[in-house]
């Protein structure tokens, strides 16, 4: 980091009279190509800050470059909605002593805005600041889309730090009033915007996920929920996305016009809503660069923060708005409970995101999911680790057949009707192979799956090889 950035980011942590044991808030709108947490905590760092507690939105590899700071003590407490790479590895494997909280999205919005996660400072990587001081994602080298995450961060900090690598006179849109942003800080480079797309969001869906795709595209079809005014989300997995290709036949053959499509915003909806599919975007986050140029130039693509999109404490989120919601699963087991926190060998992969928000919401939640995955069933008779209550599922998809949950008898007989191939759970699960044990570990908590109002629903164990 040039000696001028890093003499203006110990400027703003002194300003802000960051001390030990601060809590520092990030988002991950830039998602694999954020630099900005890695350059701040190497400031702090370097100013013998410690015990810090970290409350980023969520965490990808690209934050391998944090594990020295916890393994330091610099960072001693994290909060966060989804981790996964080498870091969740080092957790694991204990370079933190105190368990890392995995929230929902919404339920991370919800904990800010009440104050039961105070920020003391929140650091936005902002990809274009205008003259009068407003941030917005929809401009400048870095643009990422709206700023939804950090939009409860900047309303409710104590102290608002945003981090620019683009500084021009007017911007398109503005995502957080200049009157929010106590400083800013030029830098000559915030991260990587080509990294948005990456992970799950990067890949293309196979014959299998084509497959299910479709089915699922004839479940919602006959649910009696696809009219107008129709409100929609997809998940950011390869075949959650494809759901959304499958669906657009679908609705234009019945002269659908949908209300919106919100949630993660990709190309593949920025692409229906062209087609006039859908009236408008509800956008807390850019998954591809399709979906960032889409906000910037349409006045229909409407950002909105993660306290709109998903918080438990809103009546009027989006979320609780949603007819249908598609969901993907690392596990899934008989009680429709799923996981999409840890990897059947126990590693930490994710976090709910929004998935238990929109769950908890939406008026027909569809998980939809191979029955294998590298050779593991994902039908299993014990989750590995509980991250959405089966109570708010509706129906799980798979190239095999449809599974309803026993709550909705109606469902299950207009998809019959329609000659869908609708299977009982444990049929799917005997497909899907046998389950060899999970891999809960049997050392200390490591982290802890929490629900959006925050109760604890599972906690995630070291293995007891791990270092503790």
């Amino acid at each position: 980091m040039p000696e001028v950035a890093r003499r203006a980011i110990r400027a703003v942590l002194e300003m802000a009279d960051v001390k030990d044991g601060a809590v520092l808030s990030f988002h991950h709108h830039l998602r694999n190509g954020d630099d900005v947490m890695r350059q701040v905590l190497a400031e702090c760092a370097a100013m013998g800050l410690r015990d810090l507690h970290i409350a980023p939105s969520s965490l990808f590899p690209c934050h391998a470059a944090l594990i020295p700071f916890l393994r330091e003590g610099v960072v001693t407490q994290i909060t966060t909605s989804y981790m996964t790479g080498p870091l969740a590895d080092a957790v694991r494997e204990g370079v933190l002593g105190d368990p890392v909280r995995l929230q929902s999205h919404g339920g991370r919005a919800a904990a800010i805005a009440s104050g039961r996660l105070s920020i003391d400072v929140a650091f936005v990587a902002a990809p274009a600041v205008d003259a009068a001081g407003n941030l917005s994602g929809a401009a400048g080298p870095s643009a990422c889309g709206p700023l939804g995450y950090a939009m409860v961060d900047a309303a409710h900090a104590r102290h608002v730090v945003a981090l620019t690598d683009h500084r021009c006179d007017t911007v398109p849109r503005v995502c957080i009033p200049a009157e929010q942003v106590h400083q800013v800080v030029e830098m000559p480079r915030i991260g990587d915007a080509a990294q948005i797309a990456s992970g799950t969001t990067g890949r293309a869906a196979s014959q299998k996920g084509l497959a299910i795709a479709e089915l699922t595209a004839q479940l919602i079809a006959v649910s009696g929920l696809l009219r107008d005014g129709f409100r929609f989300q997809t998940g950011a997995g390869a075949t959650s996305l494809a759901v959304a290709r499958a669906l657009a036949p679908q609705m234009a053959a019945r002269g659908v016009t949908g209300e919106y499509a919100a949630g993660g915003i990709t190309g593949a909806l920025v692409d229906m809503f062209e087609a006039g599919l859908f009236r408008g975007l509800r956008d807390v986050q850019a998954f591809d660069l399709a979906a960032v140029r889409s906000y910037a130039r349409d006045a229909a693509h409407l950002g909105m923060s993660a306290e709109a999109y998903a918080s438990p404490d809103r009546a009027d989120c989006i979320a609780k708005q949603l007819d249908v919601m598609i969901l993907g699963a690392a596990e899934i087991d008989a009680a429709f409970n799923v996981n999409v926190t840890c990897a059947s060998d126990g590693r930490i992969i994710g976090g709910s995101g929004g998935h238990a928000d929109t769950a908890a919401g939406a008026r027909l939640p569809i998980v939809t999911t191979p029955l294998q995955a590298a050779g593991r069933p994902k039908l299993v008779e014990a989750l590995t680790c509980l991250t959405t209550p089966g109570a708010t599922i509706g129906a799980l998809v798979t190239e095999a057949g449809i599974a309803i949950h026993p709550s909705r008898p109606e469902l299950a007989k207009v998809a019959k009707k329609a000659g869908l191939p609708v299977r009982a759970f444990e049929d799917l699960r005997r497909l899907a192979g046998d389950q060899t044990g999970t891999g809960r570990g049997q050392g200390r908590v490591i982290a802890e799956s929490l629900s959006p109002t925050g109760q604890v629903l599972d906690r995630v164990r070291a293995p007891l090889s791990s270092s503790l």
